[in-house]
């Protein structure tokens, strides 16, 4: 069923009518490969934040598309000051999505992935303290780790003096964490894309214009630019896009085609 704001398909292929759960779970399907897929919300003027904080470019439509992304990872990517900074929880989902997981063998709930150089964390933030699935943390070898920590998460140390982010998602592919889904934050987008790491950006533009104030939703250093091919277009009722660009996979589903998941 359609829920809230509809959301249509208006590209490659115009859909007609609103994409129910199961149409938006076709078009953002799991891989059969591998896979890292980045998340991002901005402005359409390209601000990462509205007021210091990514929730106020966010909607209905965006919070909708993000929970599905969520429901179809394996493990969750995040930057330790984001975790912080945007205060996030435990990664935990809905009945019908945990069902939709065990039904095509899914654990009942993704990975928590954290990435942190210098091991800042507090154990007793409810990412970590109410996580329905232990976390990982992603370090390096030198990082010293509070106390408490190592009680409530999985240390991978990749990388004496800054994390190593190749050989760190090549350690949560070896756990099993296969569909990565990061929800940033912009340096760890930037480290991503500098390590040519990046599969995917799902990218939710808002129709507002945010100002100069704010960053970009990739921060660091340059690197070579890289093509990355649009798949589809969605449009909400309310004016928010929502764009996937990948490097591959298959086509999206034909207008009106029976969704596969």
């Amino acid at each position: 069923m359609s829920v809230g704001i509809p959301i249509s398909r208006i590209w490659p292929t115009p859909a007609a009518g609103p994409l129910d759960d199961a149409a938006l779970t076709a078009l953002y399907a799991r891989a059969d490969t591998p896979r890292l897929r980045v998340n991002f919300v901005t402005s359409a003027d390209g601000a990462v934040s509205l007021d210091g904080y990514s929730a106020g470019l966010s909607g209905a439509p965006d919070k909708r598309v993000f929970g599905l992304l969520r429901m179809l990872c394996d493990g969750l990517l995040v930057a330790a000051g984001t975790l912080r900074h945007e205060g996030y929880r435990a990664i935990r989902l809905s009945a019908p999505r945990r069902a939709w997981r065990r039904a095509h063998g899914l654990a009942e709930y993704p990975t928590l992935a954290v990435v942190s150089g210098s091991l800042r964390l507090d154990p007793a933030q409810a990412a970590f303290a109410d996580a329905p699935v232990r976390p990982v943390v992603l370090t390096t070898e030198t990082a010293v780790a509070p106390p408490g920590l190592t009680d409530a998460v999985d240390l991978v140390r990749a990388g004496r003096d800054t994390v190593d982010l190749a050989a760190g998602l090549a350690a949560l592919r070896r756990r099993g964490l296969g569909q990565l889904l990061c929800e940033g934050g912009p340096h760890l987008f930037g480290a991503l894309t500098s390590a040519d790491l990046v599969d995917e950006l799902c990218l939710t533009v808002a129709p507002l214009l945010a100002g100069a104030a704010p960053g970009r939703i990739t921060a660091g250093p340059d690197s070579p630019p890289r093509a990355l091919p649009l798949r589809h277009a969605l449009a909400a009722g309310d004016g928010v896009l929502m764009l996937r660009y990948a490097r591959d996979g298959p086509d999206p589903p034909p207008a009106g085609a029976a969704p596969t998941s």
